[in-house]
């Protein structure tokens, strides 16, 4: 009897890295249409230059210096993430791996996630200069399979501020799940470019690694606002931001909540549960902050000795010149410290591509849980406010025992969505933190391991001189 045909097979190239999913271009889905939208600058894709546009910004190398000198909110710029995308192809695609290295990978287990179904890439960013202001959008192109999406493929061009837009949508939609950050803006010391490609070009990973994140979370994902930032045309996009309260009528209606709700002390009936992720956040806050501040002088110090290091191999070779028995041996030690530094230029390449991306990724994560928990309070305070007013009598009962009852579910729904979110974030965290540490080591070990061995092969070879040299013996 001839045997059942394989299972849909998986695609082998799934990579995780640092809790950062690896950056690749999606495989075409299908060949239909692209639909185009976006802002001003969609055209590039089709070789048309937009309005405005001055340059496209390439990849680059992150800045020279971390150290922050001042925040903007005008800027289009940021540094804090290295991100990637989580590339997977769909189990009927003609690009599945067939070869047998790879038969291991193709076969999709029962205890293993649905296949993935939305691709993102955020990319191609370029500056605007109009009358008024300059900025940087970028490309975002959207692959999917989903039946709620009139497309497969989609690409758009979004600003800076439209991810804000996103972002605050998204808390407002989900007040107890925890979104992804946003990085800040900021301008870095030493920079004398407004826009410099290297700032460019770490923002862009941070955007890329914001929308697959969102992308990747099972309630976010399917996300209304999500949809139309991935697929609106610039004005249709400008008309939707347009709905509902604006920011500014927004915070009134926060504070004036808070006030009320707060008022007369903390939340009476706070769970158990999540006082003690206060008091982990609070914690988690300090402990990652402090890492993230001291990693970052060490980084700076060591840069210093780098630079110094650079400047002390050379000295060698010129005192060679003049020193005709020891030609041999300066010139060693200039090319061991030039090897070193070149190990050691490497080492900390992997200090700013892995290790602060991820510790300062978590400081964010960090504030955003404690606005998390203080907008659970609040749900909490006003049902908590409900029940006191009830008990009192100052209102009528049944009005207030039916509004007591629909708080009563909101609270509940909250608190599952923050329990659930909560240990899918931590488990996210962990695994992010080891990684990048993991990183970190594998660096620091091959820096060592090379430094050694090119001081061990310079002491070999030394000591072969003296042996040959120093033997008053064998002297005639």
């Amino acid at each position: 009897a001839r045997r059942p045909p394989a299972p849909p097979l998986r695609p082998g190239a799934l990579t995780r890295k640092g809790g950062m999913e690896a950056e690749r271009p999606a495989p075409p889905l299908t060949s239909s249409p692209l639909p185009l939208g976006g802002s001003e600058a969609a055209a590039p894709a089709l070789g048309g230059a937009p309005a405005g546009a001055q340059h496209s910004a390439g990849p680059a190398i992150l800045p020279s210096s971390p150290e922050l000198l001042e925040f903007d909110e005008d800027e289009d710029l940021e540094v804090f993430s290295k991100d990637t995308s989580l590339l997977e192809v769909n189990s009927f695609s003609p690009l599945m791996p067939t070869s047998p290295s790879s038969m291991i990978n193709q076969y999709k287990f029962e205890d293993e996630p649905e296949l993935k179904d939305l691709f993102i890439t955020v990319d191609d960013p370029e500056s605007h200069i109009t009358a008024l202001e300059t900025f940087i959008t970028y490309r975002v192109v959207t692959k999917t399979t989903r039946g709620e999406f009139d497309s497969s493929e989609y690409e758009v061009r979004r600003r800076y501020q439209d991810f804000l837009w996103l972002k605050g949508k998204l808390e407002e939609a989900h007040p107890t799940l925890i979104i992804p950050p946003l990085p800040e803006k900021f301008i870095m010391k030493g920079v004398m470019e407004r826009f410099n490609d290297d700032f460019i070009e770490t923002r862009r990973k941070a955007l890329h690694k914001f929308l697959n994140r969102v992308a990747d979370h099972p309630t976010l994902t399917f996300n209304e606002d999500l949809k139309i930032f991935l697929t609106a045309q610039a004005w249709e996009l400008s008309s939707h931001k347009k709905q509902g309260p604006g920011l500014l009528s927004r915070m009134g209606q926060t504070v004036k909540a808070v006030a009320s709700s707060m008022r007369g002390g903390a939340v009476k009936n706070r769970p158990d549960v999540f006082t003690e992720m206060n008091d982990y956040v609070d914690i988690f806050n300090q402990k990652i902050s402090l890492l993230d501040k001291i990693s970052r002088r060490v980084y700076k110090e060591e840069k210093d000795y780098f630079y110094e290091m650079k400047e002390f191999g050379p000295i060698h070779t010129l005192w060679s010149a003049s020193e005709e028995d020891l030609v041999d041996t300066l010139k060693g030690i200039a090319s061991c410290i030039d090897q070193c530094c070149k190990a050691m230029e490497k080492r900390m390449s992997a200090l700013s591509d892995t290790l602060f991306p991820t510790l300062h990724e978590y400081v964010l994560y960090s504030e955003m849980l404690m606005g998390v928990l203080k907008r659970r309070d609040l749900i909490q305070a006003e049902l908590d406010s409900k029940v006191e007013a009830l008990y009192n009598k100052r209102a009528e009962s049944d009005l207030l025992s039916e509004e007591i009852g629909k708080l009563e579910d909101k609270v509940e729904c909250a608190n599952n969505a923050l329990k659930a979110d909560w240990d899918r974030w931590k488990e996210s965290m962990r695994l992010d933190v080891k990684i990048a540490f993991s990183d970190v080591a594998e660096s620091n070990i091959r820096y060592y391991e090379q430094c050694l061995a090119t001081w061990e092969s310079f002491l070999t070879s030394q000591t072969t001189d003296i042996c040959l040299e120093g033997d008053p013996e064998d002297r005639p």
